[in-house]
């Protein structure tokens, strides 16, 4: 797995190329990336191939809307899934928005745009980067606001309750498989639960679940959900209506539906890491869902196949998961139940 100093490089490296000069990006990205990397972002920037079209089509853009931008990492981790090396972090690139951006009306005020980002290694090169940038929050910051009220608080997130999140020291290995381990666990009663029993919201408090989450747990949500608080928030404000619009349905069809799409883009995790107390999951995309029920984000059910990009980074406190940052690609979540956002 990828060892501190390894870390505590690559995490320069974006720190530097977030402040380098517009003249200088394509050096950076060279020196940084592998020629063939395979950038995946959120929408609408999506993929890009190569250090010179991420250049133009990514960071030339922002770095121009930002124009004195830097990079706040609040957590960054490493590890080994399946063979692959990777290094996972959150953060905020803050900056004075001074130019529009993907549409955006700039503000001239200070903006954080909220990031959790997957990055692959070889060689110590990037080979592949996964980059959920939360511009639904950027649009929240610059005064608008286009769809439904969250049902949970919106606003910046904070980094890990224990100060810590910055992994930059040989952690113990045992706790690390510990904390994959206790995540996959939780994952699994998500999996089990079933949706069309009819049990409500006192099902999920009632459910499994509840042995994993501690009695404080903070779950970050992306902008268009927000932050919850305890279990019975996170029931409330997300894991409810979005099991009401996604419910595990492996009648009615649902299936044959999703068996061809998943066919065509694979998904699943492509990252599964613990470090320490911290854990990782993660898919391009992981979750795979017909949207057949109401009110999720104010909209009605659409009974289409959607995909979502998502990750998690978890952290272990006092025996359980005490936080929950969730990047998730909101946009393209909507963009797919037809609302074009931007």
């Amino acid at each position: 797995m990828p060892d501190s100093d390894t870390k505590r490089r690559l995490a320069q490296a974006l720190a530097d190329l977030a402040e380098a000069p517009l003249a200088q990006l394509d050096s950076h990205l060279e020196g940084l990336c592998a020629p063939g990397i395979h950038w995946r972002g959120s929408h609408p920037l999506n993929e890009r191939h190569g250090p010179a079209a991420i250049a133009a089509d990514v960071w030339r853009p922002l770095k121009t809307a930002l124009p004195d931008m830097e990079r706040r990492d609040l957590i960054c981790v490493g590890g080994s899934f399946e063979g692959r090396d990777y290094v996972a972090m959150v953060g905020h690139y803050c900056g004075t928005f001074r130019q529009d951006w993907l549409g955006i009306p700039a503000t001239g005020r200070p903006v954080y745009l909220r990031y959790g980002e997957v990055h692959q290694l070889e060689d110590g090169r990037i080979v592949q980067s996964n980059c959920l940038w939360d511009v639904l929050d950027l649009i929240r910051q610059a005064g608008l606001w286009p769809v439904a009220p969250s049902l949970g608080v919106e606003g910046m997130w904070p980094g890990p309750i224990t100060g810590d999140g910055l992994v930059f020291h040989a952690t113990d290995p045992v706790q690390s498989a510990a904390s994959i381990a206790q995540t996959l666990a939780m994952h699994g009663t998500l999996g089990a639960y079933d949706d069309l029993a009819g049990a409500g919201r006192q099902g999920l408090l009632d459910m499994p679940q509840k042995q994993h989450w501690h009695p404080k747990m903070m779950w970050y949500g992306p902008s268009g959900i927000g932050t919850t608080r305890g279990l019975s928030g996170f029931v409330d404000d997300h894991q409810l209506p979005f099991r009401i619009a996604f419910p595990k349905r492996k009648g009615g069809g649902q299936w044959d539906e999703l068996g061809p799409l998943r066919a065509k883009l694979g998904g699943g995790h492509y990252i599964r890491i613990g470090d320490g107390p911290y854990s990782v999951t993660g898919g391009w995309p992981s979750v795979f869902a017909m949207h057949v029920g109401p009110d999720f984000m104010g909209l009605p059910a659409t009974g289409k196949a959607v995909t979502m990009r998502v990750m998690d980074f978890y952290l272990h406190h006092e025996g359980l998961i005490r936080e929950n940052w969730v990047p998730l690609d909101v946009l393209d979540l909507l963009f797919q139940m037809g609302v074009d956002v931007l």
